[in-house]
């Protein structure tokens, strides 16, 4: 179940890249995506991250449209790079759905990720009353 969801989360990306639909492009990306090396990643607890990680995704939608409106009216001129810890037992493929899902808000992104656990993230907010 868990390949499955990777090789949907790569043939995704590859459709997201080459905007193209056709037969041929998608033979192509159903090659790449099955030539791209597997990690090894346990079976069980997996399921219940990828689930909850799209359940984000779909709160982050509205909230990034939110986030957008209030940049545009509240200027937000004081901004930050804090150091955030990736959730326990994070496979590649959720790993790179958590930097999307906090790169996809406008206030926030990724601005690295480091191999030991964390990711460095720069964020921007209102100027706090003085």
């Amino acid at each position: 179940m868990i390949r499955i969801l990777d090789l949907c989360l790569r043939l995704t990306i590859w459709f997201l890249l080459t905007a193209d639909v056709s037969p041929g492009n998608i033979v192509i990306g159903v090659g790449v995506s099955l030539l791209i090396p597997w990690g090894f990643t346990p079976i069980s607890p997996v399921l219940k991250d990828w689930l909850r990680t799209f359940g984000e995704i779909l709160v982050a939608i509205p909230q990034a449209y939110i986030e957008a409106i209030e940049i545009m009216l509240r200027p937000h001129t004081e901004e930050e790079i804090v150091m955030e810890r990736v959730k326990p037992q994070r496979t590649p493929g959720l790993i790179f759905l958590d930097i999307f899902l906090i790169t996809f808000t406008p206030k926030t992104i990724v601005v690295k990720y480091h191999d030991d656990g964390w990711y460095e993230v720069h964020r921007i907010r209102r100027r706090r009353a003085p």
